[in-house]
């Protein structure tokens, strides 16, 4: 009897290690990006009707921020998936290492633009990239040298362009929407100027990508309801989201046309819209096993009755991915298949 109780004892000893201290806790713990908070909101909503699971508590913390928290340990303290409006950088795959986060699934789940949204009380607005750019960068080209942002008007760049200041609400550092600007409107639009072009490699990165502090910008946080809000209370202004938040607000924002593109769900479906970008979520593995329901959530997540062309999310404004990608992505998702940069 002794032998058989230490036998017992060993081999639950041995579960308890290889589960660490995530075993404590029976609901799914989710962080990271606001533009996917609604989608991953949806999932976890139906997630509860469905299973016998509880349902899955949802943050949004920024997709920067959602990463730093998920790579930051394996156990019952620490998130089970992170949302991102942006791929996951190499570097924070080697902190998620680093932490002893060594084996992650990262799962694509469709397609988001960028908008620049105003008050549907105001006209709506045609610019181009470049237009954006000088609009936004802290320094820009003012007779043939790099100075320090001059303009003050919309139309002091461009006399087509509204005679109204610029003001522009936009998110902060930690959030995958202003790094997708900065990659896709920024640093595009800096190209088309040759003192840009003239500079080193380490000067040109800080023209293009430093944005504006004085004022013409202003950081809104991750909350893009505060955001509606101020463009509500404030027609001349534009604040910079998700498209699928425009889309939910429509009765209220009008997009800007972006190189002569608006958009709309069509247009960022063909490619036709230029600032566009995928969004993800990613599975810390070692979590799979332990935690109740993940396997589950990520079968609902990547089902077509969700992301599919006529899913519930695309409803919220989710550009689908196309038939095949899918069931590529529904695979390795279902595989739980590591990361490999």
């Amino acid at each position: 009897m002794t032998r058989i109780t230490m036998a017992l004892g060993l081999a639950g000893a041995a579960v308890v290690g290889l589960a660490g201290s995530a075993e404590a806790r029976d609901q799914i713990r989710i962080v990271g990006s606001s533009t996917v908070y609604p989608f991953a909101t949806a999932v976890a909503e139906q997630f509860g009707t469905k299973y016998e699971f509880p349902t899955p508590v949802v943050e949004s913390t920024g997709s920067g921020g959602g990463i730093k928290l998920f790579c930051a340990g394996v156990g019952e303290g620490h998130p089970d998936i992170t949302n991102a409006s942006r791929r996951i950088e190499e570097s924070e795959v080697q902190q998620c290492a680093d932490n002893g986060v060594d084996e992650i699934t990262e799962v694509k789940i469709g397609y988001d633009g960028i908008v620049l949204a105003n008050s549907n009380e105001a006209d709506p607005m045609t610019v181009t990239i470049p237009q954006i750019w000088q609009a936004l960068a802290k320094e820009v080209p003012v007779d043939g040298e790099i100075k320090a942002n001059p303009y003050r008007n919309w139309s002091e760049i461009d006399p087509s362009l509204p005679d109204t200041k610029i003001e522009v609400l936009g998110p902060p550092p930690t959030s995958g929407t202003r790094d997708a600007f900065v990659e896709l409107v920024m640093e595009e639009g800096c190209q088309e100027f040759e003192e840009v072009s003239a500079l080193d490699e380490d000067a040109m990165t800080a023209v293009c990508a430093t944005m504006r502090e004085d004022g013409a910008f202003v950081e809104a946080g991750e909350n893009d309801n505060l955001i509606v809000q101020k463009l509500e209370a404030n027609p001349d202004a534009f604040g910079i989201f998700g498209f699928s938040f425009l889309d939910q607000n429509m009765d209220l924002l009008q997009g800007s046309l972006i190189n002569g593109e608006e958009p709309t769900f069509e247009n960022i479906a063909e490619g036709a819209y230029p600032v566009s970008r995928s969004l993800y979520f990613y599975v810390k593995n070692p979590h799979v096993d332990v935690i109740p329901g993940i396997k589950e959530y990520v079968d609902e997540f990547t089902s077509e009755a969700a992301i599919g062309e006529d899913g519930y999310l695309t409803d919220k404004g989710l550009i689908p991915l196309p038939e095949e990608e899918l069931g590529e992505v529904r695979e390795q998702a279902l595989n739980f298949t590591p990361l490999t940069m």
